[in-house]
């Protein structure tokens, strides 16, 4: 599939002309003679630029010789220190080039969207909502905006955070009284920092070792997390015993392992988790989940919509999650907008992935295994 749009942008007396495409790698922006690839599952090496607007791995290309590093790569201080700490090289980095512009998109620590000539505008993943030390997104005026649409469809509308966090420190106060553990599950980066964050106050209160490798970036970074011990120390410690209460972040990724097994075993502990797909209800039968409380760092539908009008974009392109679905709603109130679909290794959205739930349950539920554990 090779989608090409014409766009003129204009810079002081002279025109430019850029053509978006997809590709293989991604979503492709040809400008002024240069070349750059949007958040890519592989490096172009025909591209002269690189932008990854984030940490999260199916934002970051596979890992890959120095040798092969022969563009820049666009990309936020913070988001090359989490995504070097996961694993990923990232060389000859750079936060500033001429006519490029990095924003802030409230995703999750240093994720960015990347605004090109002033007049078309790539959002990444993006959250509009305050939580804690996350600030909402920045949303320019462009000619063209290509969104993400996760939670592309009217029925994904999120709770406020006051709510979310009322009803999660309700459970955690019963299951202290009854002297039951609970399990906080979030995604690894982004979402268990906030959590941390949210429900720090309660003690005593442990981290998953996985997520203590990234508390530890983030407190490089500035953001201000409780200190808290291990798991793994706190075995060898013997801080976590049956029926006395504690509390531990862990990932959501997780969730049917054999470390939430040995965590029920051993000492009862009940799981909570922080998704976005938690609006339905079944999501926590296919996830072996206790309890489960929507909570996203990406834009509910009704955010989306308010993005969309914020940018007031003459084109639009959406991607990622419910794209045709949510193209579709952006022209019913009057936007021009359609789907790029087979970016990034999918084929396109109108036949979203299945998964099989539990029997007891009275169909199927449809959810998009990309941002599975946003």
């Amino acid at each position: 599939m090779n989608i090409q749009i014409q766009l003129i942008f204009r810079k002081s007396e002279n025109e430019l002309t850029a053509i978006v495409r997809s590709s293989k790698f991604g979503i492709i922006v040809d400008i002024d003679g240069k070349t750059v690839s949007l958040d890519p599952k592989r490096y172009n090496h025909q591209c002269d630029f690189t932008f990854i607007s984030h940490a999260h791995t199916d934002h970051l290309c596979k890992k890959t010789s120095t040798t092969e590093n022969n563009h820049k790569i666009l990309v936020s201080k913070a988001t090359s220190l989490i995504a070097q700490a996961r694993g990923y090289r990232l060389d000859d980095v750079t936060e500033v080039c001429d006519g490029f512009q990095l924003i802030n998109t409230g995703h999750i620590l240093g994720s960015r969207g990347l605004l090109i000539g002033n007049e078309l505008y790539y959002t990444g993943d993006i959250s509009i909502r305050e939580r804690s030390f996350m600030k909402p997104a920045d949303i320019p005026s462009a000619h063209t905006l290509i969104i993400e649409s996760t939670f592309g469809r009217p029925e994904y509308v999120f709770p406020n955070l006051v709510e979310i966090i009322h009803k999660t420190n309700g459970i955690i106060s019963e299951m202290y009284n009854l002297g039951v553990p609970v399990l906080l599950m979030g995604y690894p980066v982004g979402k268990a920092q906030l959590l941390a964050t949210l429900f720090g106050h309660w003690d005593p209160i442990f981290v998953h070792d996985s997520i203590d490798k990234m508390n530890s970036v983030y407190m490089e970074l500035g953001i201000n997390l409780k200190d808290m011990a291990t798991h793994s120390i706190a075995e060898k410690k013997g801080l976590l015993a049956k029926n006395k209460p504690w509390l531990m972040i862990a990932p959501l990724n997780a969730a049917r392992s054999n470390f939430v097994k040995l965590m029920k075993q051993r000492y009862g502990a009940v799981t909570i988790g922080f998704s976005g797909w938690a609006i339905d209800r079944r999501y926590k039968f296919m996830m072996d989940l206790d309890y489960t409380m929507p909570m996203s760092d990406h834009c509910d539908f009704p955010e989306l919509v308010k993005v969309v009008r914020a940018c007031n974009p003459k084109k639009i392109y959406t991607f990622h999650g419910f794209s045709v679905e949510f193209a579709a709603s952006l022209r019913k109130i009057g936007f021009d907008a359609e789907s790029l679909v087979g970016i990034n290794g999918q084929k396109g959205q109108q036949e979203p992935a299945k998964k099989q739930i539990p029997s007891s349950m009275p169909d199927e539920l449809t959810l998009r295994l990309d941002h599975f554990f946003s």
